[in-house]
């Protein structure tokens, strides 16, 4: 097998969709290796999991940084760690234009509906809202426009009568767990790796 392209992903909170990276990561046939788990929270209970996993971390903080410097900073800790693309994993910062930029077309989001329909935030509940009877999951390449980028994958998930903000949100992240690294995949043999 070539060698697998190396992958770093991003979180600010519990990180259960860069542990589903980082899972399907283990099997031997997967195309990506996750070579560092960082964001912007240094105590994100994520950076804990990936640590007892044996992956690198990096603990930055935009609240102690700022904006410019804390991507500035991530930028240069993305390099020095050898890293190919990004997967942004609930990482809850806007990424300026400037760090799309330096890595364009290799900075990958999820984001938990059917885009172009109900971007940014709190899209289960504007897909309640709009009384949809389909909702789901997308992975994006990230662009300058908010979760406007090319999709990669989409898979829907059905919004079920009774169902809440939080109901459909936990359905569609079972999605996301298993779409996610199918998508890094898909975007990785696109890319002739």
């Amino acid at each position: 097998m070539a060698s697998r392209a190396r992958v770093a992903v991003l979180i600010s909170g519990r990180g259960s969709n860069m542990a589903a990276l980082l899972y399907a990561a283990k099997a031997d046939d997967c195309p990506f290796e996750i070579a560092l788990v960082t964001g912007d929270k240094p105590d994100a209970p994520g950076l804990a999991l990936a640590e007892a996993e044996g992956i690198a971390v990096a603990r930055l903080s935009a609240k102690d940084l700022g904006k410019d410097v804390f991507f500035d900073t991530l930028d240069r800790t993305l390099r020095d760690s050898g890293v190919e693309y990004i997967a942004l994993a609930g990482f809850m910062r806007i990424v300026p234009e400037s760090f799309i930029g330096r890595w364009t077309d290799r900075i990958l989001n999820i984001h938990p509906s059917l885009l172009p329909k109900y971007a940014g935030l709190h899209p289960q509940q504007q897909a309640l809202d709009d009384g949809a009877a389909v909702s789901g999951a997308t992975v994006h390449i990230v662009n300058k426009d908010l979760d406007a980028g090319p999709v990669v994958r989409q898979r829907e998930v059905p919004v079920l009568p009774g169902d809440t903000a939080r109901t459909l949100a936990d359905r569609i992240l079972e999605v996301e767990h298993a779409l996610y690294p199918e998508a890094i995949a898909a975007m990785l043999d696109r890319a002739d790796l």
